[in-house]
């Protein structure tokens, strides 16, 4: 496969100035043929059964820390990073690859369920293949969020930007497969937008200066509803929209305030609730604007805030704080390799003071595809 891909890469370069009777390109209509024969042949074995008709033959996912695979990798000026080890413990290998987790993060079980693939690679993986570009990519970026503001403190790639590298990934896609093709890719993948959480776990403390959270959740829901008009406007047609999670739960939200019993945070999760009111409108009103796509609300709050609070019910032992360290504050370069790390991460709805462990994320997953993708047909 490595040498074909090789192949691919060679004649993708070399096919507009060689002739179809050369013996060391391959025609741009064979190259592509060969490349869909690859892409479908590299597939896994699908976990989760679709609904009739429905067929999913990429995903891409736009968002925050929750769901980026690595492209914050290379931004040294960024906080919002996850390098360097405890990070990926429980990776294959142990390897550190810039996932915010202990192990796999949601964008690669989402296509481990639907059978597309094992990992979702970031988009700005400094040697993707045009294999992944056909199956999908990530374009998430660690500390993201709708406010703008967000990225900026956090040196990170805002929701607008990621819009941006995604028209820039529409160009290669069509220059490998063929603008129709890549047109149907588009139209017939998943989408997966999961945004928010750093809004409001960190900027509004800023913000609060200048808005209520009557307000601020206004602020988030206008970026919100331009990002997807313009996602919509560039073909694509099945899109999820995740909620804002229960961020006062987190463990560096009950830190700062739960008060001396740590208890869930009020403000933000109130925030957090008003966001996720007022985003579910949107996506009911973006469907009788465009509607030939499908864009669907996903309530991750709810299912959860029930594994945090009754976290003894789903086999978990530590329901407020994280893995590493004292678990209480460590996120990003605050958890690193000075750091011990619980002894049983199964033990531990979370990795750090932020993020749940892969275990949870598996236990999300699955239902919440097998709930919602009957939406997409």
């Amino acid at each position: 496969m490595a040498h074909l891909t090789k192949l691919l890469s060679s004649s993708s370069s070399s096919s507009s100035s060689s002739s179809s009777s050369s013996p060391h390109f391959l025609p741009s209509y064979m190259l592509r043929f060969i490349l869909l024969l690859l892409f479908v042949s590299s597939n896994t074995e699908a976990l989760l059964k679709l609904p009739p008709n429905v067929s999913v033959p990429a995903v891409f996912v736009f968002g925050d820390s929750v769901v980026d695979t690595g492209n914050n990798n290379n931004r040294t000026t960024s906080f919002a990073r996850s390098n360097f080890p405890p990070y990926g413990r429980d990776f294959e290998g142990g390897i550190p690859t810039g996932r915010f987790s202990n192990g796999k993060v949601p964008s690669d079980l989402i296509v481990e369920e639907l059978g597309i693939k094992e990992l979702l690679p970031p988009y700005l993986k400094p040697n993707l293949q045009p294999s992944d570009l056909v199956s999908g990519v990530c374009f998430a970026s660690g500390g993201s969020g709708y406010d703008p503001l967000t990225s900026v403190l956090e040196g990170s790639i805002g929701v607008s930007g990621q819009l941006d590298l995604f028209k820039e990934y529409i160009g290669k896609l069509k220059g490998v497969v063929g603008e129709e093709r890549a047109k149907f890719i588009l139209a017939n993948s998943l989408f997966i937008v999961v945004a928010g959480s750093s809004d409001i776990s960190n900027t509004y403390r800023t913000r609060s200066l200048l808005y209520d959270l009557p307000s601020y959740s206004d602020l988030l829901l206008n970026s919100a509803s331009n990002f997807l008009m313009e996602l919509n406007e560039l073909g694509a047609r099945r899109i999820a929209v995740f909620s804002a999670p229960p961020i006062g739960c987190l463990p560096f939200q009950r830190t700062v305030g739960g008060g001396i019993e740590k208890k869930c945070a009020p403000r933000p999760n109130n925030l957090a609730q008003l966001f996720n009111t007022k985003l579910s409108n949107l996506i009911h009103s973006l469907n009788r604007n465009f509607p030939n796509s499908r864009n669907v609300f996903i309530n991750i709050y709810d299912p959860l805030l029930d594994i945090i609070l009754n976290y003894q019910k789903y086999g978990y032992k530590v329901g407020d704080t994280g893995c590493c360290g004292t678990g209480r504050i460590e996120v990003a370069i605050l958890c690193n390799s000075l750091d011990s790390t619980c002894p049983n991460v199964h033990d531990y709805v979370f990795w750090d003071s932020f993020h749940p462990t892969e275990s949870v994320y598996k236990r999300l997953i699955a239902p919440i595809l097998q709930k919602y993708l009957y939406q997409f047909k």
